[in-house]
């Protein structure tokens, strides 16, 4: 509070006004220290003021890329239920893949004393919580790991899920296998394109640069995607979907497609058993990703002072009969 007093050119009581939204300081006034709190990061002062005075807000924050997803409704009731028996709340917000709106997410539950965060990092730029972090408050990431701060980090195998839908739609006969990933920018869809790359080299197919589609997320998109891969030359007999969105958006463009290629997506989803064929998949249990990452939160603020950890979480292919159908 001193620093912020110094350089607006205030006194601590002005400070203190602001802070509290208490009448009588002029606009102009607040304006410049308030100036001063977001250069000098003083709400990151509040959570240090509430853990050396030792009490709770009795909440966390839990920020997502979109709370609409039943993958992130999955983790979301997990911590949850981590939560609850520590009589703890859990508020929740979708970043929607924007890091702006994440930093500002996750600025604002700090603002509110949250005791912990738990963060789906939409960007790579996370010293913004550093200050946050010194100051005592845990930050786990899940998902995908933060770009330039180290922390506590929960991810699922993508390398290793890839690999073995590649292998597996090779087992029966395919050798134009396709990939339809999520945007370059994003973590595990960078990373499970390494797996389709890898279990490619590892089926002896070689890369094929043009059997791949990274970006697609919307149905006219992948339909586009998959139209240029059934029409070319050498079309693709065989495709794996890099997320649930995308295979929903693709089982939706190949609906009544007289040809259909084989398919393992990546991510479960709710009725693919039900489908028909009923859907493939390399599944992941998104309860084990939030409750997992919610006890590592937990531990930290039980005082669990131990370096930052890193836990991968394993996959498992689910054969329903999307993907096993003869090249």
């Amino acid at each position: 509070m001193n620093d912020v007093a110094r350089l607006a050119g205030v006194s601590i009581k002005t400070v203190s006004r602001v802070v509290n939204d208490e009448a009588g300081v002029h606009p102009a006034t607040a304006e410049r220290v308030l100036s001063a709190i977001d250069q000098l990061g003083f709400r990151r002062n509040l959570s240090a003021r509430n853990l050396r005075r030792g009490s709770s807000t009795g909440a966390v924050g839990l920020v997502l890329e979109d709370v609409a997803n039943p993958f992130y409704s999955g983790v979301t009731r997990a911590v949850e239920e981590v939560s609850r028996p520590r009589g703890r709340l859990v508020i929740t917000g979708s970043s929607d893949e924007d890091p702006a709106r994440e930093r500002e997410l996750a600025l604002e539950f700090c603002s509110r004393r949250v005791d912990g965060l738990l963060i789906v990092p939409a960007g790579l730029q996370h010293g913004y919580l550093l200050p946050e972090m010194r100051a005592g408050t845990p930050v786990v990431f899940l998902d995908r790991p933060a770009g330039d701060v180290v922390a506590d980090t929960v991810l699922v195998d993508d390398i290793g899920g890839t690999i073995e839908a590649v292998l597996h739609l090779a087992s029966f006969g395919h050798r134009r296998i396709a990939f339809l990933g999520d945007a370059p920018g994003i973590f595990t869809a960078n990373e499970r394109l390494r797996g389709y790359r890898e279990g490619c080299a590892r089926a002896g197919l070689g890369f094929d640069g043009s059997l791949v589609a990274m970006g697609p997320h919307d149905g006219a998109s992948v339909r586009a995607a998959l139209r240029r891969l059934a029409d070319a030359p050498d079309p693709a007999t065989a495709v794996v979907t890099g997320n649930n969105r995308i295979t929903v958006h693709a089982l939706r463009a190949l609906a009544g497609s007289a040809t259909r290629p084989a398919l393992v997506g990546f991510d479960d989803f709710e009725l693919a058993d039900l489908l028909s064929p009923p859907v493939s998949v390399i599944a992941h249990d998104a309860s084990a990703l939030g409750k997992a990452a919610a006890d590592l939160l937990y531990a930290r603020l039980d005082g669990d002072g131990s370096p930052p950890r890193r836990v991968v979480l394993p996959v498992r292919l689910v054969a329903r009969g999307s993907g096993e159908v003869r090249a």
